[in-house]
């Protein structure tokens, strides 16, 4: 991803919240994301306005809620309720965009062991044949778990990208492959397309976290279609 793709205030946001949040240095998540540092320092330097102000704000007041107050469960609109009870003028969308950018995932609450049995879901069809093109904006994605090795340890990225034009419209950061990550990325890419990818074929290999019941409710919601290579493709 260039420096001049789409959406660099959510580009760098990402970048700054994860040295706050998981202490990834900013010359890793800078590489990892295809960006320059002299880029993002001057983004981090530069005079916010007001807008960006009471944006930056928001932010806060969505992890905290997110953080404190849910434990980690709630979605973006108890996290909207929450704020809005504290005052706040904002629209659920704006919530699901700053939690898909902020990479804020509801956890199911834990259950008891011995109350479900857990099954193998088993893998979605394959929609797409090989075909890894489209022929339009939001007909098919492709998504990735990429692992990068660093002097500190491993992170793991996931990215969604549009076939149509390769770019990436999602992706969330992590030292854990898990499903939170895959799902994170999903929300990023349906907010950044405006939240209308209803029909839109999700395309990835058979891995644990995009067989997860999880990542099947992410797609649910969106209205998108999941497709996946045989095994060993």
């Amino acid at each position: 991803m260039g420096q001049g793709s789409d959406g660099p205030v959510s580009v760098a946001a990402f970048i700054a919240s994860q040295r706050t949040e998981h202490a990834v240095p900013h010359a890793v998540a800078c590489r990892a994301l295809g960006v320059s540092e002299s880029w993002f320092y001057k983004w981090r330097d530069r005079r916010s306005t007001p807008r960006q102000d009471r944006r930056t704000r928001l932010a806060d007041a969505v992890r905290r809620v997110f953080d404190d107050a849910s434990g980690g469960t709630y979605g973006s609109p108890r996290v909207g309720d929450e704020l809005r009870e504290q005052g706040w003028r904002v629209s659920d969308n704006t919530v699901a965009e700053l939690m898909a950018e902020l990479g804020l995932v509801a956890r199911a609450k834990r259950r008891r062991r011995g109350l479900t049995r857990q099954g193998k879901r088993p893998a979605a069809p394959d929609l797409v044949k090989r075909r890894f093109t489209a022929s339009a904006p939001d007909v098919a994605w492709c998504g990735d778990m990429t692992e990068i090795v660093t002097g500190e340890g491993k992170l793991y990225l996931a990215t969604v990208i549009d076939l149509y034009s390769r770019r990436i419209l999602g992706y969330a950061m992590g030292e854990h492959h898990d499903a939170g990550l895959v799902v994170a990325a999903l929300n990023m890419a349906a907010v950044t397309r405006g939240g209308d990818v209803a029909g839109v074929i999700f395309h990835s290999d058979r891995g644990s976290e995009y067989c997860s019941a999880d990542f099947a409710r992410a797609c649910a919601r969106w209205k998108v279609r999941q497709s996946m290579g045989r095994v060993g493709s």
